[in-house]
C-alpha cells in the first residue's frame, strides 16, 4: 500500500497550547501507534492563532479513517478542534 502525507487545517476554539496538551495525551498517542499514524508536523497558524494544522502520514486512508471515527470525533472536538471546520488535503508517494 503506498505511503500517504494527510495535511488537517482546522479551526480550534481554544488556545494552540490547551489543544496540543490534548494531542499528545498517551490515549492518542497509543491510538496513533497501533495505527501506524505518524504526526510529522502541528502548529498554529502565525498569522491566526485560531486556526492549526497537523500533517500526518501512514499507509493510503489510514489518517483519514483515524479521523472520521465516530469515537476519535469525541476527543477531536473535545480537545478543541472544530471538527467541521477541518479542510483535508492528501499526498501519495510516487
Amino acid at each position: 500500500m503506498a505511503l500517504e502525507t494527510t495535511v488537517f487545517s482546522f479551526k480550534i476554539s481554544v488556545p494552540f497550547e490547551q489543544w496540543a496538551a490534548v494531542y499528545d495525551i498517551e490515549e492518542n498517542k497509543q491510538l496513533m501507534k497501533e495505527e501506524k499514524v505518524v504526526c510529522i508536523y502541528r502548529e498554529r497558524k502565525k498569522e491566526d492563532p485560531s486556526s492549526a494544522v497537523v500533517i500526518e502520514q501512514a499507509e493510503e486512508g489510514k489518517s483519514i479513517a483515524m479521523f472520521s471515527n465516530p469515537e476519535v470525533r469525541t476527543l477531536i472536538e473535545d480537545a478543541g478542534d472544530i471538527y467541521d471546520s477541518t479542510v483535508i488535503t492528501s499526498y501519495l508517494k510516487s
